[in-house]
């Protein structure tokens, strides 16, 4: 390892150990639930932290009860799901039954039609073995053109306000990869919600996020969080010999610069966020959560100078 990454290993560490310890000592204390949150405009109430669905995805099915059923223990009542996710949307249904009446479930789609949208609706609400979701999103929105298909003549907004009506969906929400697309979407459409990557690495090496943050907060739009913990690309030596099927970008180190990322993220004007479906890094947001306390100053300096220079996950202009 060179001299200068040494330095910077060493001054994240240092920063985040104290509170590292605090969490491990007291991780398992039901009695410090984690925190909620006002969701914009909604006037819902979220857990800090939401359960991402790819947690559970390939778990067996007493596993994935175990890990929600702790989840809701810790205080965790936001969780969000997608068809895309594998099995998740079949395993949540049964792991979530037994408290899906005090929990905000937040689904997506993929269709961008609404023929097409209409079907996953009808097939994740049959799979979550419920008759509504609080919240339905369009997923990942990240070109224009998917934008106009969702808005226009027989798009899928037409699926999302019928069902609205019907009483399947309360919300309405995107979540988007793409600056630009977000900043049209909430222009253009009366959004509950939007979700997108709030990281200290987008935001300093990219310019990526802070222009999502400041329209949400105008428009009074509930703000959601990705990608919290992180980090970078995987080189293809690393995507090989360190396999990680839950995670397609590069983490931040675990558990040091993860937890001060994930403060980080917190410590913007967000709802909630969301972390990798990695287990791992679940249950140790989970203990952040439970014990969180902004970033001081000698934190965040650690936090973003080994953040320098480092490849961000998106770029401005992933709009076409």
């Amino acid at each position: 390892m060179k001299r200068r990454e040494f330095l910077k290993q060493a001054a994240i560490t240092a920063a985040a150990v104290a509170s590292t310890s605090q969490m491990n000592a007291s991780a398992a204390t039901p009695a410090n639930p984690i925190a909620r949150r006002t969701l914009g405009k909604t006037g819902e109430q979220l857990s800090i932290i939401g359960f991402g669905g790819i947690v559970v995805m390939d778990e067996e099915t007493g596993a994935a009860s175990n890990i929600v059923a702790e989840a809701v223990d810790r205080g965790i009542n936001y969780f969000d799901v997608a068809p895309s996710y594998g099995n998740a949307q079949e395993r949540l249904g049964v792991a979530l039954a037994p408290y899906r009446n005090k929990c905000f479930l937040a689904c997506k789609t993929d269709g961008r039609m609404k023929d097409d949208s209409r079907a996953q609706l009808e097939e994740s609400l049959r799979l979550l073995k419920t008759d509504h979701v609080d919240l339905y999103q369009f997923h990942a929105l990240t070109k224009m053109t998917d934008l106009d298909k969702v808005l226009g003549p027989g798009g899928a907004m037409e699926t999302m306000e019928a069902a609205k009506k019907e009483g399947k969906i309360r919300f309405i929400g995107f979540s988007v990869h793409s600056a630009e697309t977000a900043l049209a979407a909430m222009d253009r459409y009366h959004f509950d919600t939007v979700l997108f990557p709030v990281n200290w690495v987008l935001f300093t090496q990219a310019n990526f996020g802070p222009q999502i943050l400041q329209r949400a907060q105008e428009k009074k739009i509930g703000i959601l969080a990705l990608k919290g913990m992180a980090k970078t690309v995987w080189t293809a030596d690393q995507r090989q010999n360190h396999p990680q099927p839950k995670c397609w970008y590069q983490p931040a180190g675990f558990p040091d610069e993860a937890s001060l990322g994930l403060r980080w993220t917190l410590g913007h004007p967000i709802t909630a966020a969301i972390p990798p479906g990695d287990e791992r890094y679940f249950r140790l947001a989970m203990d952040v959560a439970q014990n969180y306390k902004p970033l001081e100053a000698h934190e965040e300096q650690a936090l973003l100078s080994g953040g320098h220079g480092v490849e961000p996950i998106f770029h401005l202009g992933n709009d076409v």
